[in-house]
């Protein structure tokens, strides 16, 4: 990344950092366990130290950083046996809400799913990961929110944000990223449907493989 594509011009700045950093998190351009060094980020996206500490301070809440007596904020380094357990627990909500979604979500709710799994299979035709990874999270959360309930819906996405950088690297390697697009296309094909049960299996069968294709990659403890 360059100097000049790194910095924040126009977009609302707090919200602008924090999706910076987020990106940054997650493509690995800042490890798990890496210190998050105030003055060199504020110089890459040229921005204060104030807006920074706020960023990094909400960074913080949502899980993805530690702040560290006599370090200062670091990146979160998940253990394998924490990311086993928020896939289960995110399996579990996902399997849930995909059985309440066939038998109550409109046409419609539907039929944006359909269309952000169409943008999602276009990235992957052009290999654009990232883009690729954010509607792959948009699907997930969308098919939660089909469901109405809020507070399902509110456990999922903080389970998901924490596992945002592990999410990303289980679509490493060519074959990892096509199985995964399968999956997807009989999610949505079951939900199309209507299709309860086979949703249901079809979500089980995607978080336990997202678990698999992980696991090889994690430490055995924080």
């Amino acid at each position: 990344m360059s100097d000049t594509d790194a910095r924040i011009e126009r977009l609302p700045l707090l919200d602008a950092i924090l999706s910076r950093l987020r990106d940054m998190i997650i493509e690995g351009q800042l490890p798990p366990g890496t210190r998050l060094n105030e003055g060199q980020i504020g110089q890459q996206l040229g921005v204060s130290r104030t807006p920074l500490r706020e960023a990094i301070k909400y960074l913080a809440s949502e899980g993805l950083v530690e702040l560290v007596p006599a370090r200062g904020a670091v990146v979160k380094q998940f253990g394998a046996r924490e990311v086993r357990d928020m896939l289960e627990v995110i399996r579990i909500l996902e399997q849930q809400a995909g059985i309440i979604a066939c038998a109550q979500a409109t046409d419609a709710g539907i039929a944006g799913v359909r269309a952000l799994h169409d943008r999602m299979l276009a990235c992957y035709a052009r290999r654009d990961r990232m883009a690729y990874y954010k509607l792959n999270q948009a699907i997930h959360t969308a098919i939660v929110a089909l469901a109405d309930n809020g507070a399902l819906s509110e456990v999922h996405a903080r389970l998901q944000t924490r596992l945002k950088r592990v999410r990303f690297i289980g679509h490493e390697g060519a074959e990892k990223w096509a199985s995964a697009v399968g999956e997807h296309e009989r999610m949505i094909a079951a939900l199309e449907a209507r299709d309860a049960d086979g949703l249901s299996d079809i979500l089980g069968r995607h978080l336990t493989l997202a678990w698999e294709r992980v696991r090889d990659d994690l430490p055995a403890q924080t």
